[in-house]
Formats: structure tokens, sequence, C-alpha cells
């Protein structure tokens, strides 16, 4: 192994941990909460395709977004404002 010259020493320079600044404690917290969030939203939809199989698998009938049955014939497709 080659003897350490002042040279390779020079490229190699030992510099201490900067401080953390406001803005990167900012940043900090903020992708902090926004993992936070999005593990819930996972962990959410998770449970609530779980439920939505277990429905259908038994066969209980339940809201279908699609199924306009119940609506005033003039009703299906127009907006409520």
């Amino acid at each position: 192994m080659a003897k350490p010259t002042k040279i390779t020493l020079d490229k190699i320079k030992m510099t201490a941990p900067r401080a953390e600044t406001p803005m990167d404690k900012i940043s900090r917290a903020a992708m902090e909460i926004v993992d936070d969030e999005t593990t819930q939203r996972r962990l959410r939809t998770e449970r609530l395709r779980k439920a939505r199989l277990e429905r259908e698998a038994n066969g209980i009938p339940g809201k279908n977004r699609n199924d306009q049955s119940s609506a005033e014939p003039d009703q299906i497709g127009k907006k409520k404002f």
C-alpha cells in the first residue's frame, strides 16, 4: 500500500457535520408528516379493499356507484347544485 502523501491527504478533508438549519428542520418535519399520511392512506385503502372483497364474496349487496335504479328517471346524470 502506498504511503499517504500531502497531496492525497489534502484530497480527503475531514469536515465537521454542519448544523441543521431551520429550513432543514422544517423539511424533515414536513417529510415525516407526508410519510405518516401516506402510510395511513395505504393502510386505510387495504382495510377498505379487504372489507369490500369480503362483502362481495359473501353476496351482501352494498352501494354500487353505478347503480342509479333508486334515482328519479329525470335526475339521472344531472348535477345537483
